[in-house]
């Protein structure tokens, strides 16, 4: 079977090796693989370097681009690439910082809750991981042979559109088209993949276009001071809202003489730098072609300057903006797959980054599709048609990791959508009723609201599916 990824981004790279580990053979036959992908995978390209060659959206657009700030990992997202290889999963915590709690903040530096960052993992507990996004995929791409990665960005792709009845690929450059029986989305939230599943033309209206969430951020990494070190406390994310806008910060890497600094169900002696952003409403979405940095930098300094927190007042203080990230999400779609096209991760559904859950979903995603078509292709290959077989396994697989994973991501966009209001400007009476309604929540609630994400076990979830079929087929 030839598989084709577009996108060579965190889904991509570990579409590909989830792939390469769970799918099985074919009588002797091997499956062959190409990623295709726009821009430069170099895996020590820095961000200022990839801002130089590029310029404005399409240099957002790089699924290797090192957007400036950090992500975090949850229990959920790194199990999945614990399954999946034991040394990347080590190669991933040692990058960057495990944080065991939220600690929510007011401007005025009150603490108003703290929520458990961390899940249960056969009788251990495992904490979060906060890490540059650059990290994470570079842990993927060194595991990602060179020649499986092509730089080409791809104009479209027409299902079935060939002549043998397999999707054709074409590239913005007129090189010659590939043909493939599978193509996997992994190309983002502006995906060119997705047009193929609603038959938009190359060039054409995305019928589904991002839509812009009426908020904007800042951010980036910045060195840990002697007076920073001695606010930040260890093993936490701290998360300040006021009432014109949102500010966090946390470690983002471990010192390199800590023995522990691989396990993530251990907090390691901190290291040297903070990972930062603020976010604010602005409802007008923000053109990061036309950016003023002196005008960015002084509204991040006007924004936060009576907020309490020193940590807050020293960043704002030293860091210097470059530019600004609206976030965008994915509209609900109606099929993330059609006839052998599936996407993957934002291409289905970007998250805001309010959900802390973009890159996790993202990874469970590749997981459960890897074990839906895995588990298909095993029984397609008891057949003689071994052609016809694995195009009714890739439906089969499609429709049921569908099935399994919009409900879960949707409520998960639902609660993020929710929190991430707080975030927008509110007067000061809707500024002390938010302060107020997390005080209570953090007073009374039973449990933590994100325990059931954090613990939540893809694979097995996946294997609940495809046992609870069999048992209908028996007793059919």
């Amino acid at each position: 079977m030839k598989i084709v990824i577009v996108g060579a981004g965190i889904s991509g790279c570990a579409a590909y090796l989830s792939l390469q580990k769970h799918l099985p053979q074919s009588a002797g036959d091997t499956h062959s693989y190409k990623i295709y992908e726009a821009y430069d995978t170099l895996r020590d390209t820095t961000f200022r370097e990839r801002a130089d060659a590029a310029s404005g959206e399409e240099s957002t657009r790089s699924a290797t681009l090192v957007v400036g700030g950090g992500l975090g990992i949850g229990p959920n997202g790194l199990n999945v690439l614990k399954r999946l290889d034991e040394s990347l999963f080590r190669d991933a915590v040692r990058s960057g910082y495990p944080y065991s709690n939220f600690k929510i903040k007011s401007a005025y530096g009150w603490t108003l809750m703290d929520v458990a960052a961390t899940a249960d993992v056969n009788g251990q507990t495992m904490n979060s991981v906060a890490m540059s996004r650059h990290s994470i995929w570079k842990a993927l791409r060194d595991r990602v042979p060179d020649d499986v990665i092509v730089n080409k960005k791809v104009a479209r792709v027409i299902p079935r559109g060939s002549s043998s009845g397999k999707h054709l690929i074409e590239f913005t450059d007129g090189s010659e088209s590939v043909e493939a029986d599978l193509v996997l989305g992994a190309d983002g939230l502006k995906s060119t993949v997705k047009c193929a599943l609603f038959d938009a033309e190359a060039g054409g209206q995305d019928p589904y276009p991002p839509q812009y969430e009426g908020l904007t951020g800042v951010g980036g990494f910045h060195t840990v001071t002697e007076s920073l070190r001695k606010h930040i406390p260890k093993g936490t994310m701290t998360i300040t809202f006021g009432g014109n806008g949102f500010f966090g910060y946390m470690y983002s890497s471990s010192a390199v003489t800590d023995d522990h600094r691989d396990s993530p169900s251990h907090l390691p002696t901190p290291g040297d730098t903070i990972t930062w952003w603020s976010t604010y409403g602005i409802d007008e979405c923000p053109d990061p072609k036309a950016v003023d940095k002196a005008a960015i930098n002084q509204d991040l300094r006007t924004r936060h300057a009576h907020w309490k927190d020193p940590v807050i007042q020293e960043i704002i203080a030293s860091v210097e903006v470059e530019t600004m990230w609206p976030t965008w999400t994915t509209p609900d779609l109606p099929v993330w797959y059609k006839d052998g096209i599936v996407l993957l991760g934002d291409a289905a559904h970007a998250l805001p980054p309010t959900s802390g859950q973009g890159s996790g979903q993202a990874l469970e995603d590749v997981e459960s599709f890897s074990l839906f078509l895995s588990h298909y292709l095993k029984k397609a290959y008891q057949d003689g048609q071994v052609e016809s077989s694995e195009k009714e396994a890739i439906q089969l697989a499609a429709k049921n990791h569908m099935a399994l994973r919009e409900p879960h991501v949707k409520a998960i966009l639902d609660e993020a959508r929710q929190r991430q209001q707080s975030k927008k400007n509110m007067n000061i009476v809707q500024e002390f009723m938010m302060y107020l309604i997390l005080y209570l929540v953090g007073c009374f609630a039973s449990a933590n609201p994100a325990k059931a994400v954090l613990e939540y076990n893809v694979a097995d979830e996946v294997r609940k599916v495809l046992s609870e079929e069999e048992t209908n087929e028996s007793v059919a």
